[in-house]
């Protein structure tokens, strides 16, 4: 496992409830439409990655920004899909925002931000770069994890999901599974899914604290980053998801060729994360049991060498 450090607290933010999930729904619903559930090989999908930006990022950022009482500028930093999602929102609720991503950003999702108003800042080498100038940005600042209603809206996903028994869920900063779990308030067993190359929720665990990892590169660039000091993601995950498993690159991109060849998706590598631990065995099915297919933002270029790996190498 990549090494780490120990990080110092930042911000205080609320510990949500399942009541804030329950809302949220209220908030999300004329918005966004359910998205769909379909059957796989021994497991099911539920296919965020059909969402209007790409991504369940917009279920958060659609509740973070309805729930103000005035429409006020707001600030964020995103690995990408988070800010496609803020800019998405505060078009559709007239809102000003300001998005600020790192260099190393997906070109695909920095050009879906660029479709809308929303001003947009690249400043940084890496995501924990891009954060630290959000965060000293004038704004309300809507953390794509650390934010009350941002995990609130991410639940809702979990409130679409009747009759399952486990939910399988990628985890970078852990605000999807902390809403998940939250919705699912112990009546459903909730597994985490860290890529190998920068396992941040799964360090932080075995620490006891947020600690700052020194990860590597990976295709699921959507989980790459630290976890903010302080966020209430750790102590909702600690408390509430049953376990944190690691998934391999290799493992990632084979997952993302089994749903191009066998359901017809593009995902992005965060995307099929969950799908990954499922089919490398990093996790069982235990009851009836859904992973949750987070993303398709991925460059057609990005897409097609992950295609074409797996027909090299007989995949």
């Amino acid at each position: 496992m990549p090494g780490n450090v120990e990080y110092t607290g930042m911000r205080t933010v609320r510990l949500p409830t399942r009541g804030d999930v329950e809302a949220a729904l209220e908030l999300v619903r004329p918005h966004l439409a359910p998205t769909p559930v379909v059957e796989s090989e021994g497991f099911a999908l539920k296919l965020e990655s059909l969402q209007p930006t790409g991504s369940f990022k917009v279920r958060g950022a659609v509740a973070a920004l309805a729930a103000v009482d005035r429409p006020e500028p707001v600030v964020t930093a995103s690995a990408g899909n988070h800010g496609l999602a803020v800019a998405w929102a505060a078009q559709r609720l007239g809102i000003d925002a300001t998005i600020v991503v790192a260099e190393t950003a997906s070109p695909a999702k920095i050009a879906g931000i660029r479709r809308f108003p929303a001003t947009l800042v690249v400043h940084g080498a890496d995501y924990d770069e891009a954060e630290r100038h959000a965060l000293s940005l004038p704004g309300r600042y809507v953390s794509p994890y650390n934010d009350p209603d941002v995990i609130a809206g991410a639940g809702t996903t979990a409130l679409e999901l009747i009759g399952f028994d486990t939910i399988v869920v990628p985890v970078g900063g852990g605000g999807l599974v902390s809403g998940v779990a939250l919705a699912g308030e112990g009546d459903v067993r909730v597994v985490g899914v860290v890529p190998e190359a920068f396992p941040a929720m799964r360090a932080a665990l075995d620490a006891g604290r947020i600690v700052q990892v020194q990860g590597e590169r990976t295709i699921a660039d959507g989980l790459h980053g630290n976890i903010e000091p302080g966020s209430v993601t750790f102590e909702l995950v600690r408390e509430h998801v049953e376990d944190v498993v690691t998934v391999s690159d290799a493992a990632i991109e084979e997952a993302m060729r089994f749903l191009a060849s066998e359901h017809g998706l593009v995902t992005e590598g965060a995307g099929a994360a969950a799908v990954a631990a499922l089919r490398s065995g990093a996790t069982s099915t235990h009851g009836r049991t859904v992973a949750i297919v987070t993303g398709r933002n991925i460059t057609a270029a990005r897409f097609a060498e992950v295609l074409d790996g797996g027909a090299r190498s007989g995949g």
